[in-house]
C-alpha cells in the first residue's frame, strides 16, 4: 500500500499536475517536461522514470485523443501510417538500449544521455517551426488550410519510425518532434487537425512504448499512481486554460526549460565536454545556460528575421508564427517590406 503522506508521493503528484497543466496549455512538453523533473526529483532510476512516464502518457493523452476524434479533427488516414511506423520501433527502442549495456548503473548513464540529447532536440524542433512558418510567411507560399490533404505513405511511415524509436528509448518526442515533422510534410494541415492528428497517433505509440518499457524494467506502481493522480486533472485545468492564456509565453518558457534540463541530464549523465560525472550537476553551469537562452534566443531570433527582410521585432509576432493558419494582411507586408 502507497503511503500518500510521503514526501514523494506529494512532490510526484505536484509535479505531474504541473506539466499536465503546461500539456493542456499548449499540447507539447510532456515527455520532455515530465520526464527530467521526475529524475531531478530522484523518485527512481532513468529506467522507472520513463517507464511510469510513458505509462502515464498513455493515460492522459487517450483522454485528449478521444475529444479530438468526438470532434472530428485527426486524419485517420494521416495517423494510420504514422502508427504503422512508430509502434514496431517504439517496441525495439527500449531493447537496443538494453542490448548497449546490461549493467544498471551504466544502464542509467545511457539513457541519461539519450533523453538529455532528445531534451535539446525538441528545443530545436520549436525553432525550426518558427523558422519555417517564417519562410513561408515572406515567400507568401500558401497551401491554404486542407482538412485532407494527400497522403505521402513512405515519408511519413518513416517519420513514424524515427519518432517511434525516440519514444521508446527517452520518452520524448511524441508531441514536439512529430509534430514539426508532420509541419514540414505537410504545410497545408489546419491547426487543429495538426494537434488532434498528433494526439491520436500518440496513444499507441506510447501505449507501446510503454509495455516494451514495462516488460524490461517493471512498473513502479509508487511513482505511476501520483502522477496519475496530478497528471490527468492538470492536463484538463489546462485544457480550459489555454483560451486564456498567452501561447506564445509560455512556449518560449519551455524551450528555455528544455535546453537546461537537456544540458543539466548530460552534465549528470558525465558528458565529457560538460560534467564531471558521478550523478553531480554544476547549478552555475545550468544558471548560465538558462540565461544565455533568455538574453541571446530573442537577439538571434531579430537576426533570423533581418536575414528575410524584416525589422529585428515586429509583426509577425512569434505568437503570429505558432499559428499555422496564420495569413499576414497585404498592407501589413508592404509596410514590412
Amino acid at each position: 500500500m502507497i503511503e500518500v503522506v510521503t514526501g514523494t508521493f506529494v512532490a510526484i503528484l505536484v509535479a505531474g499536475f504541473v506539466v499536465g497543466i503546461v500539456v493542456g496549455l499548449t499540447g507539447m512538453g510532456g515527455g520532455a517536461l515530465m520526464t527530467p523533473a521526475l529524475i531531478f526529483l530522484g523518485v527512481g532510476d532513468a529506467a522507472t522514470v520513463v517507464t511510469a512516464d510513458l505509462t502515464a502518457a498513455a493515460v492522459y493523452k487517450t483522454g485528449g485523443a478521444v475529444v479530438h476524434h468526438r470532434e472530428g479533427t485527426p486524419n485517420l488516414s494521416l495517423a494510420k501510417w504514422l502508427i504503422i511506423g512508430s509502434v514496431p520501433t517504439a517496441l525495439l527502442g527500449p531493447y537496443l538500449v538494453s542490448w548497449v549495456t546490461s549493467d544498471a548503473e551504466e544502464l542509467d548513464r545511457v539513457l541519461k544521455l539519450c533523453i538529455g540529447f532528445a531534451l535539446l532536440f525538441a528545443a530545436l524542433t520549436y525553432a525550426l517551426r518558427l523558422w519555417i512558418n517564417l519562410r513561408r510567411t515572406r515567400s507568401g507560399r500558401y497551401s491554404g488550410a486542407s482538412s485532407d490533404p494527400k497522403v505521402r505513405p513512405i515519408p511519413t511511415l518513416l517519420v513514424g519510425a524515427l519518432g517511434g524509436l525516440l519514444v521508446g528509448i527517452t520518452s520524448v518526442g511524441s508531441g514536439s518532434v512529430i509534430m514539426i515533422a508532420l509541419l514540414m510534410l505537410y504545410p497545408g494541415l489546419s491547426a487543429a487537425r495538426l494537434v488532434g492528428t498528433d494526439l491520436v497517433q500518440a496513444v499507441p505509440l506510447v501505449l507501446a512504448a510503454a509495455i516494451s518499457n514495462i516488460a524490461l524494467h517493471g512498473l513502479d506502481w509508487g511513482v505511476l499512481i501520483p502522477l496519475l493522480i496530478g497528471s490527468v486533472p492538470g492536463t484538463i485545468l489546462g485544457a480550459r486554460l489555454a483560451p486564456r492564456v498567452p501561447q506564445s509565453i509560455i512556449r518560449r518558457g519551455i524551450v528555455v526549460v528544455l535546453t537546461m534540463s537537456g544540458v543539466a541530464l548530460l552534465d549528470k549523465a558525465g558528458w565529457a565536454p560538460l560534467g564531471a560525472g558521478e550523478d553531480e550537476t554544476s547549478p552555475v553551469l545550468i544558471a548560465v545556460v538558462g540565461l544565455v537562452m533568455v538574453v541571446l534566443v530573442p537577439l538571434v531570433w531579430g537576426v533570423i528575421r533581418r536575414t528575410q527582410g524584416l525589422p529585428m521585432f515586429g509583426h509577425p509576432t512569434v505568437a503570429e508564427l505558432e499559428d499555422p493558419d496564420y495569413r499576414p494582411g497585404i498592407v501589413g507586408m508592404k509596410r514590412q517590406n
